[in-house]
């Protein structure tokens, strides 16, 4: 149950506009992993580019 009210506290995915190859963060913004696991596991990535 604790690993379920983390999931709905956190999110899953997420939109970060990129312009000319890089990404378009505020001076204070980051993107952060939070692994709510004991031990490691691997983790694949999915990106997908929507634009012109």
């Amino acid at each position: 149950m604790p690993s379920h009210i983390r999931m709905v506290l956190t999110r899953s995915s997420e939109t970060i506009p990129v312009v000319d190859g890089g990404m378009q963060l505020g001076t204070w913004q980051g993107i952060f992993l939070f692994e709510h696991r004991r031990a490691g596991h691997q983790r694949k990535i999915a990106v997908t580019i929507i634009g012109e």
